[in-house]
Formats: structure tokens, sequence, C-alpha cells
């Protein structure tokens, strides 16, 4: 509890600036511009290409994405970066139909989708790109209770609606020394096409295939509960209602100063989720993409001592071939700086995950030869 405690306290202040809407950040000099933090990140940016570079997507890494274009912006002035967070799905068919530069999706692309982005990438096709990790936290508001074992069993069940009571046995036997009171369980999922909801869906199906009989698909596929769009607004939910509970990235836990369930993976000890937990995950993960695409099959059924098992990768998807000329240069500057040892050093104290080095080293190879 003391080491996430401490991550979010420290990730508070950043947290409640950065949870907030689409982020458009201009090349005049502003006080967050020119602080010097951004100045020092961006030292070693190097910049191509300039003016206007959309991209919309995963609620997820909207918080990198903040702290990315701050720093980019910084150094490259004569660019202006603006991304939605408008989930997952949202950011996929924005891009599918042309509007955007590139796509950040928590899922990778499916094969319909690559066969749609054939008509966009003239000559080539959409390629995942591994940016970022993080853990799935499942957040409780829960009066009186701070520290929550769950296993996938369990969470299944809660969110399918077919544990009620913050009591249930199947609650108090992984609890036992836990007052758990007869409050109603309030479960809150995302209302808009979420990756973040479907990596949970592909870890319930996984790790609780018994009790979780839906789907992995973006759109929620369970009965009952209750819902809000976007990250943000289900961590919002979360905080504003006793008995509730709810799933989204970390920092969005953090940001709002709520507890996180430790899930039982069967290893020796409940995990929790945390930037280092998280990586333990992704570590083994598989590259099943061919080519320049590098979509990762991640291992939810880990038994590894510190593995946190809910976890998700997010993508930048773009055009192997076929990207827009207007926009190439600078989405290649930007995504070589967010791949990069600098970029990708923002991320733990914002608590997400960064890519282990072998990946990591995969997709900056694979950027320089978007064409």
């Amino acid at each position: 509890m003391m080491l996430q405690r401490t991550i979010r306290l420290r990730a508070l202040a950043l947290g409640a600036v950065a949870v907030s809407g689409a982020l458009v950040l201009t090349a005049c000099g502003s006080d967050t511009n020119t602080s010097k933090d951004a100045q020092k990140a961006a030292k070693n940016i190097k910049c191509e290409g300039k003016g206007k570079l959309l991209s919309s997507g995963s609620t997820a890494q909207k918080n990198a994405v903040d702290a990315w274009v701050k720093n980019y912006q910084t150094a490259c002035k004569e660019t202006q970066i603006n991304y939605k967070d408008i989930g997952s799905g949202g950011g996929v068919q924005e891009w599918l139909q042309g509007t955007t530069a590139f796509a950040g999706s928590d899922s990778a692309l499916k094969p319909d989708e690559v066969a749609k982005s054939k008509k966009v990438c003239k000559g080539g096709q959409g390629v995942n790109l591994p940016m970022l990790g993080g853990p799935v936290a499942i957040s409780y508001n829960l009066n009186g209770v701070d520290d929550l074992v769950l296993d996938a069993p369990t969470i299944a069940k809660i969110f399918d609606s077919k544990i009620k009571k913050w009591n249930d046995p199947a609650i108090k036997k992984l609890n036992p020394d836990a007052k758990l009171p007869s409050t109603d369980i309030q479960a809150f999922h995302r209302s808009d096409e979420s990756g973040t909801t479907q990596n949970l869906g592909k870890y319930l199906g996984t790790a609780a295939e018994g009790d979780w009989k839906y789907p992995d698909e973006k759109s929620w596929q369970a009965k009952g509960g209750q819902s809000a769009s976007g990250s943000a607004g289900v961590a919002q939910q979360v905080k504003q209602t006793d008995g509730a509970i709810g799933y989204f990235e970390l920092s969005y836990a953090t940001a709002n100063n709520l507890d996180s369930v430790k899930v039982d993976t069967g290893a020796g000890k409940p995990v929790e989720p945390t930037s280092e937990n998280a990586s333990k995950a992704i570590a083994d993960a598989k590259v099943v993409g061919k080519d320049k695409d590098l979509a990762l099959e991640l291992n939810y059924k880990t038994k590894a001592e510190g593995a946190y098992p809910i976890v998700l990768v997010t993508y930048e998807i773009a055009c192997d071939k076929g990207n827009k000329p207007k926009t190439l240069d600078a989405t290649k500057s930007f995504l070589t700086y967010t791949a990069g040892e600098e970029g990708q050093g923002e991320l733990a104290k914002l608590g997400y995950a960064p890519l282990p080095d072998e990946i990591a080293q995969k997709v900056r190879g694979v950027i320089p030869e978007l064409s």
C-alpha cells in the first residue's frame, strides 16, 4: 500500500490537469511550453516537418501524450499537434477515414480494419507500433476498505452482475481480515468503444474463462452495470459513488486518489498495479505481427512473481507506405521522440510502463522506414 500511495500522490498534480479534454497546444510561447522541465526534455528532439498534426484515439494514453506533446512542441515550434482522446474505436475510425495522421489504440488493428486501411494507405496498409504499456487498474470506492484483493473469477462475476454485494462470500474468502460492508456494488464500464474494455475482456476471457463468456470487443458486452464516457468519466463516477468499482489506466486512479485492487494470480502474493509490475507482464509478450507490423500477444495467465496481469499496450497506428506527404515527416519525427529513450523516460513517473528494450528497439527500427 505504501508504494501505491506514493505513486498516487506523485501523480496527483500531473493527473489533475492531464485527464482533461482534447489537447491543443500551439507553437506560440506559453508558460507551460517554456517550462524548464519541458526545455530539458526537448533538448535532444530532432524536428522534421511542420504545420498541424492531427491524431485521435485511446484515452488510456492521453496523459502520456500530453507530456510528449508539451516536450515536442517546446523543441519543434513550427509543429502544432492536436490529439483528441475519443477512445480507441473512434480514433481508428477517424484514421480509416483519412482525417488524421495516425491513431492511438489500445488494441491492434483487426483483419477487416487492415483491409480497410489499404484505401487510406496508397500502396501499403496500416501497421501497429507499440508505444507504451500500463496496468489497467481495477479501482474502487468503499468506505472503510483501502486494501482489497480479488482474483479473475471474482472480478468477472462483479462486472457481470453475478456478485452484487461487497460482503459476498467470494470477496470475503479473498479478504478474511477486511471489514466488508453489505453495500451494493456499483460497477461502472465504458460507454464508448475502448481498447481498455477490450483488454479487460481479453484478460477475463483468458484468466476466468469459466465465468466470462463474452467476446473481447471494444464495446462493453456484459449485462447490467452503469456506464460513463472515457477513462476519465469512469474514474470520476467511481470517485463520487460509494460502493463503486471500475476499470481504467493507472494514471486515472492515481489522479483521482482511488484505491486499486491487488490481483491474486496464483503467485506467491497478490500483485498491485504499478508500472514496474506491468512491465514484468509486458516483457512476456510476443510479437505476432509481420514485417513492419509489431502487434503483440500478451500473456494474461502469467503467474510470474510480481507480474500484474491486467495490462494493455497502446499502439500508434500509421501506414507502412502511403502516409500523407504533408504530415509524414512530422509524424515520423514525433514518433521517433516518443519511442526513443527521452520519450519512454517520461512514462514511469506518469504511471505507465515503458516498452521493454527488445520491443522498443524494433519500434525504433520501423519508424524511419515509414513512407
